[in-house]
């Protein structure tokens, strides 16, 4: 904790004291200590904004909190009664997804996701990194929505809310078994991962590619190492997400480079660079989100980016509130993916200039929704008729 101290107090210069002052108190009595959160994003685990009792860590002096045990990985078994969710916001292009698993152990402090946990009862700091949910039932459940009369067939969209392909998929394989029933159905998908551990799944992907219905983002969010590291402790390298880009390109499946979120004043300078890569590794699509800091995300966020670069605290907290109608977030729709005012402005005409010097389409690439077949196999109630 010294060298964290010493940061602090580097950045208490008179310009930067209220902002900090008030990041300090929103983290006070919350944050814990670096060797039980060794290894993951949040520095904080505050109670669910749903719980009647908040909280707070102290020493008591009966017991060293160095006793207590260090965060480790939990999963849970979740059985839900269907398991696509359906949507109607205009900012996104697409009206359905899955998600195998609830909370996500890569740890990335932005992650928009953060906040659904509360939902569980649990935090969105800490708990939603090490306390996780898998839906081992989701593929028969996927296959029993897929035959029900009347279904139409639109793209369905994994990894838009936790990544499908976080570590514990390795033991799971609930994403696997899912790509296994939209195969067999002739179902057009689009993933979005920032693991390379999708390449374990190309002999499933290449094939549906081949017939016009499946498509992949990988998101790529610097090509700082330690940046990486920082801000996503768990999810794969900068470099690995690049060789995993190139794989599913060789392979014929269609790849986009994804820069979500582009952080003001942290990772907004590399632009460029990230598309530059993206492309060189074979990618022919581009995106971009703007940082999102819904709800708890805010104050978790901040507490991070203090205790990781408090030189440039209150520099990328203006910009971001420059976008946010002075806020730290606004979620009006039009608005929340990319921002608004000048500074928004920019980030997106560097973007869009990058993308057409580089040949990088910006609108996805169709896919087929015509030869979908309604699964027949097990777990589907036969019609009478």
């Amino acid at each position: 904790m010294r060298n964290h101290t010493l940061s602090w107090q580097a950045a208490f210069q008179p310009s930067h004291m209220p902002d900090i002052a008030n990041a300090l108190a929103d983290a006070s009595g919350l944050r814990i200590e670096i060797d039980r959160r060794r290894g993951r994003g949040a520095g904080l685990n505050p109670d669910g904004r749903f719980e009647t009792l908040q909280h707070e860590v102290f020493d008591d002096g009966w017991q060293t909190l160095e006793d207590m045990p260090e965060f480790r990985t939990e999963v849970q078994v979740e059985k839900p009664r269907s398991i696509i969710t359906r949507n109607e916001s205009p900012d996104i292009p697409f009206d359905r997804s899955i998600n195998p698993y609830r909370g996500c152990e890569h740890g990335c402090i932005y992650c928009f996701a953060r906040p659904t946990h509360s939902y569980m009862g649990l935090s969105a700091g800490l708990d939603f990194e090490a306390k996780l949910f898998a839906k081992p039932d989701a593929a028969k459940l996927l296959e029993r929505e897929l035959a029900k009369p009347g279904y139409k067939p639109r793209v369905i969209a994994i990894g838009t809310n936790t990544d499908p392909y976080q570590p514990i998929e390795r033991e799971w394989r609930i994403m696997r078994q899912i790509l296994e029933v939209l195969a067999e159905a002739d179902h057009p998908v689009a993933i979005v991962t920032k693991s390379a551990l999708i390449r374990r799944d190309i002999d499933i992907l290449a094939p549906m590619a081949k017939k016009g219905l499946a498509k992949v983002g990988i998101s790529v969010t610097t090509l700082d190492r330690k940046l990486a590291r920082n801000m996503e402790p768990r999810a794969a390298t900068p470099e690995k997400r690049l060789e995993a880009v190139k794989a599913l390109t060789e392979a014929g499946i269609p790849v986009a480079v994804m820069m979500a979120p582009v952080i003001p004043a942290l990772n907004d300078h590399e632009i460029e660079r990230i598309l530059e890569a993206g492309k060189a590794a074979g990618a022919t699509e581009a995106s971009y989100v703007l940082l999102r800091l819904p709800l708890e995300v805010s104050p978790l966020f901040r507490d991070w980016l203090l205790r990781n670069y408090p030189d440039r605290y209150r520099h990328v907290m203006s910009l971001v509130r420059s976008m946010r109608d002075g806020k730290d977030y606004d979620a009006e729709f039009g608005k929340r993916m990319k921002g608004a005012g000048p500074y928004a402005w920019q980030i997106g005409r560097r973007f869009e200039m990058a993308t057409k010097r580089l040949g990088l389409i910006r609108r996805g690439i169709h896919l087929r929704d015509d030869l979908f077949v309604p699964p027949g196999g097990a777990g589907v109630q036969l019609s009478l008729l």
